[in-house]
């Protein structure tokens, strides 16, 4: 398996401990370097990438990288979760599987637990008819019936939580508490011209770097608003999470000394992961620019 360096705590965690306990041999690579991917391919009888990634947003060029699987008979796998199927369609540029938390963006309202994957019927067919009859993982019906509601207001959704994302990607990057900010529709982010190729518009959520992030941690916690500091993410509401850099790489991918000078290429010591819900652009932008402002010295 080759995957990401960069993503999801609980994928990481799961590849790190649990398959290799099973003799699954797990290279991490940084997925937006083609040549680094091309290097660790041989062999490989999976590529698992995220595009954005959590939660730095980084991409990866899912048709390049299909190109790349498919020539060494290794099949891709994207996890498309920070997207949602209304901004990015990864097996239209190739994927062969794609994974999306239901429980987020789809689901939208933080109230149901479930998962997808989206790809050709023989693929699909043997992770039903193996996986899911022996080893479990089924929806509950009133889980499935949750998660059916939302995907009715998807569209109404997320045209809500990407305008919120554009508008607030623009405050911060013109505010002087805020050192970067890293969000596929600025001008700015690194790939923004892969995002402009494989995605609809920047998305819904975006990471920010401050000088004090356990400033704006304090302001955030007496400045009452409708940004919620929570570990979730997708929801209707706007919800905001430190990222703190070594204390994710203990708990995940723990990454060799090159690997982890990248990531803090990115990252520094931790961004500010935020999800942008659906509330008023002006309220959102309102209580964030009072944070930061209370935040400075």
């Amino acid at each position: 398996l080759v995957i990401s360096d960069s993503g999801y705590a609980g994928t990481a965690e799961l590849v790190r401990g649990t398959l290799r306990r099973y003799d699954v041999d797990v290279v991490p690579v940084d997925t937006a370097d083609l040549d680094d991917v091309a290097a660790a391919l041989p062999g490989a009888r999976l590529l698992f990438v995220e595009s954005p990634s959590n939660p730095l947003t980084k991409l990866a060029d899912i048709a390049a990288l299909a190109t790349l699987a498919h020539e060494h008979g290794a099949l891709l796998v994207v996890d498309s979760t920070f997207a949602s199927p209304l901004i990015s369609r990864p097996l239209e540029l190739g994927a062969d599987l794609v994974v999306h938390s239901l429980s987020k963006f789809i689901g939208g309202h933080g109230d149901a637990l479930g998962g997808a994957i989206l790809g050709h019927a023989d693929l699909v067919a043997a992770i039903r008819e193996d996986m899911a009859i022996r080893l479990g993982g089924a929806l509950s019906p009133f889980d499935a019936w949750l998660l059916l509601r939302g995907v009715e207001t998807i569209e109404l959704r997320m045209a809500a939580h990407v305008r919120n994302a554009a508008a607030l990607a623009t405050m911060l990057e013109a505010h002087p508490a805020v050192t970067r900010v890293l969000y596929p529709g600025l001008p700015s982010h690194p790939q923004h011209d892969l995002a402009t190729r494989q995605m609809l518009n920047g998305g819904p959520v975006l990471a920010f770097s401050v000088n004090d992030p356990a400033a704006i941690g304090r302001a955030l916690d007496q400045t009452p608003g409708p940004i919620t500091y929570a570990t979730s993410l997708g929801l209707t509401r706007s919800v905001i999470l430190w990222c703190d850099t070594d204390g994710l790489q203990q708990s995940t991918y723990q990454l060799p000394a090159d690997q982890l000078a990248r990531y803090r290429d990115w990252a520094g010591a931790g961004v500010y992961r935020l999800s942008l819900g659906i509330e008023d652009t002006a309220d959102i932008t309102r209580h964030l620019q009072l944070v930061l402002d209370r935040a400075r010295p």
